[in-house]
């Protein structure tokens, strides 16, 4: 299974590589396969590699779903389900 998630393109260098932001942390990936990204764009970003350019919108969409599930995550861990008697 693979997961690749959208982040947003704050800085292009050399044309090749970017720096995107995803929740405040920022990474130098790969735009080799997108080289028409440019910033403010979202991108899907795969093992140091963005992928694809994906809307705007899609991409808080799916930002929004992963923070849902982030926190029902955290939630479990602060109150584990118990086992009956």
């Amino acid at each position: 299974m693979c997961l690749a998630l959208p982040a947003r393109v704050v800085a292009v260098k050399d044309g090749a590589l970017a720096t995107v932001d995803l929740g405040g942390v920022r990474k130098e990936v790969s735009v080799a396969l997108v080289p028409e990204a440019v910033v403010g764009d979202y991108v899907i970003v795969h093992v140091g590699h963005a992928i694809g350019i994906l809307d705007a919108d899609e991409a808080q969409r799916t930002l929004a779903l992963f923070a849902e599930i982030a926190a029902v995550a955290d939630a479990a861990v602060a109150d584990p389900p118990r086992m009956p008697a």
